[in-house]
């Protein structure tokens, strides 16, 4: 059954609403490539997760989760336009290899936090970038079926809880910098004996 610390494989269809008022199927994981997350833990939205908790392998899903409950409203404010010369290269040249209409571009909040925004138009000297999630102000239909479900492992459960790196945060550092020393040069590269 699933609930917490259960790691769950899925398939599923997500459709949202077109221009035309008929749905569009947005993304589909199959038997093949299944949608996997550990419950609980915030891989998935939290009404996505309470409308899967208590089903089992076999069963099969369909609902609509609103988009207060998803991605929340649209904001207009999230459109914002940036001088072009923050997306410039090492160089002191605009990155367009990186940075181009249709992009997915992370960027840092003035607290330090990552997200991302998507590239919607390049002029002479800016950038017009959307902060709002795909998304946002959308409602979103999921169906599909449970493949399996299982316990996770104490390996997965680190890794979730510590995404970054190894030791609690050596994050790409010599070994000599970890706090707790897993001595074996392989810090932030994912073989960490700690982690692995």
């Amino acid at each position: 059954m699933i609930e917490n610390l259960k790691v769950v494989r899925a398939t599923y269809e997500l459709y949202i609403a077109g221009e035309d008022g008929k749905e569009e199927l947005m993304e589909k994981a199959t038997e093949e490539s299944p949608l996997v997350w550990c419950h609980g833990e915030g891989m998935m939205l939290p009404a996505f997760e309470a409308q899967m908790a208590g089903k089992e392998t076999g069963d099969t899903f369909d609902f609509v989760l609103k988009a207060a409950d998803a991605y929340g409203e649209y904001i207009p404010e999230g459109l914002q336009d940036l001088p072009k010369k923050m997306f410039y290269n090492g160089d002191g040249e605009f990155d367009d290899e990186r940075v181009y209409v249709g992009a997915i571009v992370p960027m840092t909040t003035v607290d330090g936090q990552i997200v991302k925004a998507q590239v919607c138009e390049i002029t002479d000297d800016q950038v017009t970038i959307d902060l709002n999630h795909p998304y946002a102000g959308e409602d979103l239909h999921f169906t599909g079926k449970i493949i399996d479900i299982r316990d996770v492992t104490e390996g997965e459960l680190k890794a979730i809880r510590n995404p970054k790196g190894c030791c609690g945060g050596c994050h790409g550092k010599s070994c000599g910098d970890c706090e707790s020393d897993c001595g074996n040069g392989e810090c932030g590269k994912g073989e960490c004996k700690h982690c692995n």
